[in-house]
């Protein structure tokens, strides 16, 4: 049975990181987004650049039927390793983000 409390702060903690190490300047902001009643969990940078608008996912996950979803990873991270470094089962996560056909050939769950 999934630890769901364990995965939600795995989550949380993962996302925490990565919004500190961005580095970021005075016009670009890293929030974070924890919505623990649905468990959407979400990095968006928000702000300006040279004049143009940054807004924009940078990762996204869902817990769905006991199952991490990563469903964007905006990042060259590989987020779903870290997670099993966290102590996820990689059965325990799903990819969300490759389409459902090409799930069966990663090393975590299909669905």
């Amino acid at each position: 049975m999934a630890d769901l409390k364990k995965y939600r702060e795995c989550i949380r903690q993962l996302i925490t990181e990565y919004a500190e190490r961005v580095a970021s300047n005075n016009e670009i902001e890293a929030q974070t987004i924890f919505d623990v009643e649905k468990d959407h969990y979400q990095l968006i940078y928000i702000g300006w650049q040279n004049k143009r608008r940054v807004f924009g996912p940078v990762m996204h996950f869902d817990i769905k039927d006991g199952k991490i979803w990563i469903q964007w990873n905006g990042t060259e991270e590989d987020v779903g390793e870290q997670l099993v470094a966290m102590g996820v089962p990689k059965q325990d996560i799903v990819v969300g983000f490759h389409p459902p056909y090409v799930r069966q050939y990663t090393d975590y769950a299909v669905g």
